[in-house]
């Protein structure tokens, strides 16, 4: 069975820096792509950061793209995927999910086909 449990988030300052983290446990696949979705109230929810789990190939959205930086590490059978975000705007404001396939990433953001998903995080910037 696959968890995804995900931590981190909250209220930061307009300019700060924030830190999301899951940990994936019982992800046996050969090949998997792990991703960073955010979901603004009225909104749908939409990819912004995305990594293959073997090559580590890296897409962000054109929203994010040098602000935002995603990771993945691996230690005791279980996945840590990371999204650190500097420079936050108020336009980050949103919940924050990750989410996990098998099979490799596309070469851009693609958002069906994630089973697995972390709970969901509240990210608000203020001034």
């Amino acid at each position: 069975v696959v968890r995804v449990a995900q931590s981190g988030g909250g209220s930061v300052q307009l300019g700060g820096s924030m830190r999301l983290s899951c940990a994936v446990s019982g992800f046996d696949y050969d090949t998997g792509c792990m991703a960073w979705f955010r979901q603004a109230p009225g909104d749908q929810r939409e990819p912004i950061a995305q990594i293959d789990w073997r090559s580590s190939f890296r897409v962000y959205a054109d929203s994010v793209r040098g602000r935002f930086t995603i990771s993945r590490d691996s230690a005791d059978n279980t996945i840590g995927l990371h999204l650190q975000m500097d420079a936050l705007k108020h336009d980050d404001t949103a919940m924050y999910y990750c989410a996990v396939r098998n099979g490799n990433c596309y070469a851009e953001l693609y958002a069906p086909g994630f089973a697995y998903w972390g709970q969901g995080t509240q990210v608000t910037v203020s001034s």
